[in-house]
């Protein structure tokens, strides 16, 4: 008796398990240091910044939209001309459509953030294609029709998620500058400042937190870190533009 053939979702385990035959042996210290890695993944390209010549860079802001910072963060880029990557939750969009039209109504590039923002570590294949397909209905929604880039939540992944967006042909965005994720750290405006520019360099993709009530800290540092990166040369770049500029 013929067999029926074997569901095509059955297939879509095979590289996983085979990655995961090649991960154990690494152990839980190497396993860690895979998750968090910036750099480093299984499947596909992952960018945390992009080698060239020219004084260019990305700010890029994740998390929300949220109605305590969203239009005042807005606000701030517009002052100073500049265009930002903002990668959104699609929970978040859902709950603030408005929020959304006015990042995109605003020139600023529409990223994807996952639905959920939860670690999307070990996920199963099914449940990382709603998270980024819900997400980019709702970034869609919003009227953006440029690319949509995906940075993971909390910049950790493992093989699931690199292996979908591989397979979509997505590169992993993460970031080589990040100075205002500790909440457990008070910092002023300005040294948050001081820190973002002495830490920046060509090609840099600059991860900040803008949206929420406890980030004024942020909104308030970013007028500035414009301003002084401005000074020294550099010119502002959303990420799809920043991964198109000429090689070192």
């Amino acid at each position: 008796m013929r067999l029926p053939p074997r569901a095509p979702r059955a297939r879509r385990w095979v590289p996983v398990l085979v990655a995961v035959v090649v991960l154990v042996p690494l152990g839980a210290v190497g396993l860690v240091a895979l998750v968090n890695a910036r750099t480093f993944q299984v499947f596909g390209e992952i960018v945390h910044r992009v080698e060239t010549d020219e004084k260019v860079l990305a700010l890029t802001f994740d998390d929300g939209p949220d109605p305590a910072g969203t239009r005042p963060l807005l606000e701030a880029l517009a002052a100073k001309g500049v265009r930002g990557t903002f990668y959104l939750t699609g929970q978040e969009l859902a709950a603030h459509p408005e929020l959304g039209e006015a990042i995109a109504d605003a020139g600023h590039e529409l990223g994807n953030h996952s639905y959920s923002h939860e670690r999307m570590v070990f996920v199963t294949p099914s449940r990382v294609a709603e998270e980024i397909e819900r997400t980019d209905e709702r970034i869609r929604a919003t009227g953006y029709s440029g690319a949509i880039t995906f940075r993971p939540p909390h910049g950790k992944k493992l093989v699931a998620l690199p292996h979908y967006l591989a397979e979509h042909g997505r590169k992993t965005i993460t970031w080589d500058v990040e100075t205002d994720s500790r909440s457990d750290e008070v910092v002023t405006a300005e040294e948050l400042v001081r820190r973002t520019v002495e830490q920046v360099r060509p090609g840099s993709i600059v991860l900040l937190h803008g949206m929420y009530a406890g980030r004024t800290v942020t909104r308030e540092s970013v007028g500035p870190i414009i301003d002084r990166l401005h000074e020294r040369g550099y010119r502002f770049r959303t990420v799809s533009e920043l991964l198109a500029s000429p090689p070192a």
